[in-house]
């Protein structure tokens, strides 16, 4: 394979994205804890040990297993991708050592077919998403993400993005919201919350993310609220996929990941939530069984699974790792390889 061409540490934009939950980190320079690290580089390992291999890191972050990975792998590139310019920013400060092997794009992740053709690279040998928001994002007050701390309702992941939290709070009917709830949060007091919000909204904007997470507390009966973590905690997820339309820029992008990957490539897929996993695990799957028609009497060489699972079901962290990163609990990974090209 020949070398692809690389931009180290520059940024072109192409739309945006989410990017990860994973371990905290306080600034570009420290250590932060990727999610499933050990098993994420095992699984790459065959596929990215070639001088030349190619990865792309659909959700770059903070870095954290692209940087291991280039550890692993002398000869690797890596094309990173990520929506937030803080991110893109970032990486390039903790990927500085690597930045001639690494080509960071701005991008959405359903972007990668148009990345891939811009740098005349038509298959790459791994494909990884560690999706949901980062802590880093979660963190910072300004970005409006946490039910915790005070800040203006936003909740982009790409700040330069048209819709931000405060406009579907303030704007959607209420039955449009509580479909929000209901469908992205899984909440189900999305009705009540909904209508609170009609109700408090029409005497003042909501504006802030403490006053929207007491609006949805008071919203929900006392003993609900007693059990399951915090009571915003499912409206604020399905606020910042509404606005990051997280979902459709999946549902898009994991299939034209799989077209990507070379025969014996690998694709990757940390999710967090169960729509996310539920999305993963039907595109995986339906590139992983025989699709010869029912009746004929042998199967049919271009109807051969074009992958093959790594994994059985999603795999989990286990317990050394939950008590070293507790926002790794909700985390589910999913792989598979490619074994036949596409006919």
């Amino acid at each position: 394979m020949a070398r692809m061409a690389t931009w180290p540490g520059t940024a072109s934009r192409y739309g945006q994205q989410s990017s990860r939950e994973e371990g905290a980190m306080d600034t570009a320079a420290a250590a932060h804890v990727p999610v499933m690290l050990d098993r994420v580089r095992g699984i790459f390992a065959p596929a990215l040990s070639a001088a030349g291999a190619v990865l792309v890191d659909a959700t770059l972050g903070r870095a954290g297993h692209t940087a291991a990975l280039l550890r692993d792998h002398p000869g690797l590139i890596v094309v990173g991708i990520d929506a937030d310019q803080t991110a893109i920013e970032e990486s390039s400060q903790a990927l500085a050592a690597d930045l001639g092997r690494v080509t960071l794009v701005r991008a959405v992740y359903d972007q990668i077919p148009v990345i891939l053709a811009d740098l005349g690279q038509p298959s790459v040998q791994g494909i990884l998403f560690d999706l949901g928001v980062s802590s880093p994002q979660l963190d910072d007050p300004g970005r409006g993400f946490s039910y915790s701390q005070d800040a203006p309702l936003d909740m982009r992941m790409d700040s330069s993005g048209p819709l931000t939290a405060a406009e579907v709070v303030n704007t959607y009917p209420a039955g449009r919201l509580a479909r929000v709830f209901r469908e992205y949060g899984e909440e189900r007091f999305a009705r009540r919350i909904a209508e609170a919000i009609a109700a408090e909204r029409a005497r003042e904007p909501i504006t802030s993310t403490l006053r929207l997470a007491e609006i949805i507390r008071n919203s929900i009966p006392a003993p609900a609220r007693r059990t399951g973590g915090n009571p915003a905690k499912r409206t604020f997820q399905a606020l910042r996929i509404e606005v990051n339309d997280e979902l459709g820029a999946l549902s898009r992008a994991v299939p034209a990941a799989l077209d990507a990957v070379a025969v014996g490539g690998r694709i990757v897929v940390l999710s967090y939530h169960s729509l996310e996993d539920r999305i993963v695990k039907r595109a995986l799957s339906q590139r992983s069984v025989d699709t010869t028609p029912p009746g004929l009497p042998v199967p049919l060489a271009a109807s051969r699974p074009q992958f093959r699972l790594l994994t059985s079901g999603a795999e989990r962290p286990g317990e050394a790792e939950l008590a070293a990163n507790p926002r790794a609990a909700s985390a589910r990974l999913r792989a598979a390889e490619r074994v036949r090209a596409a006919a």
